[in-house]
């Protein structure tokens, strides 16, 4: 006689100790004896905690941004999504991160990248940090808002949690292009009906003594500044790692 079994819940071992019991005490002439079961029960049991485990730790958050969160201009390991990881690990909360950033990058740019980042990390949750490049070029918002779209929904589609990051532009930028781009971002976040940080930068870029806070190119955020960054972030990423 065979018995193939390939996944079993642990709640499902008393029942499979009743059934091979009963075959144990039948005239099949089976010679595994309530000792021997009682270890393949128990390492079955094992299996399945350790086969959960792992699924857990394999959970990942796949960021892909620009050179905000590609730590330009600061000593690897310190900014906001390598702050994000050791945050992950200090709280015991089982997700790996992706850093899938890249200094200059557009959302055309993120919009090509991220099918081959979904199939190779399948994320659970997938974070967009992407646009202020576009604004910085002059790009057509439609055009940005349109790759948003397509990026999120491409989240979407292979079962993550989207998370988008907003931006704000300077006052030189003028007030309606301003007006515009932050609307751009709250109407991919409702139409998709995924999260949204309406603005990033907030507690950054928004401060009196706001150039205290950025490189000296005036564009990329200090050191100081990326604690401010993941604190942005977390919240509402948490939420969607519950």
């Amino acid at each position: 006689m065979l018995c193939s079994i390939s996944r079993v819940p642990v709640e499902s071992v008393t029942a499979l100790n009743t059934f091979l019991t009963e075959i144990i005490e039948s005239d099949m002439g089976l010679s595994l004896n309530r000792r021997h079961f009682n270890a393949v029960a128990l390492s079955l049991s094992l299996g399945v905690a350790f086969e959960a485990q792992a699924d857990k730790a394999t959970r990942k958050i796949v960021v892909l941004g620009d050179s905000l969160s590609a730590e330009y201009g600061l000593k690897r390991g310190t900014g906001w999504v390598a702050l994000l990881e050791q945050r992950l690990k200090q709280n015991g909360i089982g997700f790996g991160v992706v850093n899938a950033s890249i200094s200059g990058d557009t959302t055309l740019g993120g919009r090509s990248r991220l099918p081959a980042l979904l199939e190779e990390h399948k994320p659970r949750v997938l974070v967009i940090e992407l646009g202020g490049n576009d604004a910085l070029r002059g790009l057509p918002l439609k055009t940005s808002q349109d790759n948003l779209n397509a990026m999120v929904r491409a989240g979407l589609d292979k079962g993550a949690k989207v998370l988008v990051l907003g931006m704000q532009m300077p006052p030189n930028y003028g007030p309606d292009y301003a007006k515009q781009m932050e609307k751009m971002y709250n109407d991919v976040a409702k139409s998709n009906q995924v999260a949204l940080v309406p603005f990033f930068l907030k507690g950054v870029a928004d401060i009196p003594d706001a150039f205290l806070l950025f490189q000296a190119d005036r564009i990329h955020p200090t050191e100081a500044a990326h604690p401010t960054l993941l604190n942005n972030v977390w919240p509402t990423l948490k939420k969607l790692m519950a």
